[in-house]
């Protein structure tokens, strides 16, 4: 059967303006810094058959997909270069719809390995960050409310708190272990025991508020740690289903706290405007006034960030200094406003990684170093394993890009030893751009950078 041009690989690699032979070179420096030595002798040849239409094998399509992103400076997914023709659009994911039957429909795509591959080569869309309108989150209210029931039984009180005792095994096995580990256990639960609960009488409104919202941080967590696994296209189903159950409780705080989540998604894939809609909705109103000190402190500290993508660095500074005063009112044990427990990872270290972050955004690398200095100084290193492996990477990254390679292998060495055990896409990601940032380096025979590019490449086969 003959084979049909590709296409849309074909026009990427024009917007590029790369040749064939261009795109091979650059495939397999990716390769080696992702430690796939096999796809080391990938070829012009290989490229052209790709164009003409054979279809490179998953991890081959993953470290294309790597490749022209890093040359477009944006996320380029298997839907774009027409390696995942049959993979659901993102695009689909709605505003309505009943929020049980959309939880178990999601979970069982996530369950069942083949369409959880479908899922995963979709597409991170940008249509799907566009916000409903006003009118929507209190009509989501009112239609949860009135909503006819599928399943017999009474929810408790008791079934609250057992999903609540799960959000947090889950959340602080994400903080220890990072987001791919543990994921599918999760998911599991949601499908069968949440998405049942959703289904059934509450004795009250005060209940069905509670389950709601409960069901909202659980789902929440769901596309966090797919999130942290990078797994866009999923974590953002994910959160757009758990925004539409923060609604359905009527829990605003919530509904921000995810939002803020999305935005912090949006900065990382590099779309600026989006993550500007997104955080700045975050902190908009209830979500904000109703939110409690640690929150507030939260939802303003990824607004900074998004500011500083969309390059409004007095804005960003001015929503650092209220995110620190916002965390000030918590203080060292709380406030007299009861904290939910979704921030309980929420401290003085987190908010100084995420200020790090911003300030190196901003260009500001030597604040941005001492921000980073102080998250790593600061935080309880076994409990947040996964965010201080992060930090680490992202410190030595900043000292890097100032000439001091050596504090840089320092610190990465302090990284690479905080992954242990550690599953998380984020965390892989920091070993990759140290790899990149090495690479200069390579080749110098018993320095300090090579020995720490050769246990950074046996890192990568464990990290996630």
């Amino acid at each position: 059967m003959p084979r049909t041009r590709n296409t849309r690989l074909a026009a990427v690699i024009a917007e590029l303006g790369w040749s064939q032979e261009q795109v091979a070179a650059k495939f397999r420096r990716v390769a080696a810094e992702s430690d796939a030595a096999d796809l080391s002798l990938v070829t012009r040849s290989h490229v052209s058959q790709w164009v003409l239409g054979s279809r490179p094998q998953d991890r081959a399509a993953r470290i294309l997909c790597e490749t022209l992103s890093r040359g477009l400076r944006r996320p380029v997914s298997a839907v774009e270069i027409g390696l995942a023709s049959g993979a659901a659009d993102v695009s689909a994911v709605e505003w309505s719809g009943d929020t049980a039957s959309s939880l178990v429909a999601l979970g069982s795509g996530d369950l069942d390995m083949e369409r959880r591959h479908m899922l995963a080569a979709s597409a991170y869309s940008l249509a799907g960050l566009a916000l409903p309108p006003g009118s929507w989150w209190d009509e989501a209210y009112e239609q949860a409310r009135d909503r006819s029931l599928t399943a017999a039984g009474t929810v408790s009180a008791a079934d609250v708190a057992s999903v609540r005792e799960m959000m947090t095994f889950f959340s602080q096995r994400d903080q220890r272990r990072g987001g791919a580990d543990g994921r599918d256990a999760l998911v599991a639960y949601l499908r069968t025991d949440v998405a049942s609960l959703l289904s059934r009488r509450a004795p009250s409104e005060e209940v069905r508020r509670d389950l709601f919202s409960a069901a909202a941080e659980l789902t929440y967590l769901a596309g966090w740690t797919a999130f942290d696994a990078s797994v866009h296209s999923v974590a953002q189903r994910y959160f757009t289903l758990a925004v539409r159950l923060a609604a359905e409780a009527g829990d605003a705080p919530l509904s921000g706290h995810i939002l803020r989540a999305m935005a912090h998604q949006a900065v990382d894939l590099r779309h600026p405007r989006q993550a500007l809609e997104l955080a700045s909705a975050s902190v908009e109103d209830q979500r904000y006034v109703l939110a409690s000190p640690r929150e507030k402190a939260l939802l303003g500290v990824v607004h900074a960030r998004a500011l500083a993508a969309a390059d409004r660095k007095k804005d960003a500074l001015a929503a650092l200094l209220r995110a620190e005063d916002d965390l000030g009112q918590a203080g060292d044990g709380g406030s007299a406003v009861e904290e939910p427990g979704r921030v309980f990872f929420f401290a003085q270290a987190s908010l100084a990684h995420e200020t790090a972050c911003t300030l190196r955004d901003l260009g500001d690398l030597k604040g941005a170093e001492k921000q980073f200095k102080l998250s790593v100084r600061t935080r309880r290193k076994q409990t947040f394993r996964r965010t201080h492996s992060v930090t680490l990477g992202y410190l030595g990254a900043v000292q890097a890009q100032q000439g001091a390679i050596d504090a840089a292998c320092a610190t990465w060495t302090e990284a690479l030893d905080a992954m242990d055990g550690v599953q998380s896409g984020r965390a892989r990601d920091t070993v990759v751009q140290m790899r990149r940032a090495l690479s200069p380096f390579r080749g110098r025979g018993g320095s300090a950078a090579a020995d720490l590019d050769e246990r950074a490449r046996e890192v990568l086969r464990n990290v996630g």
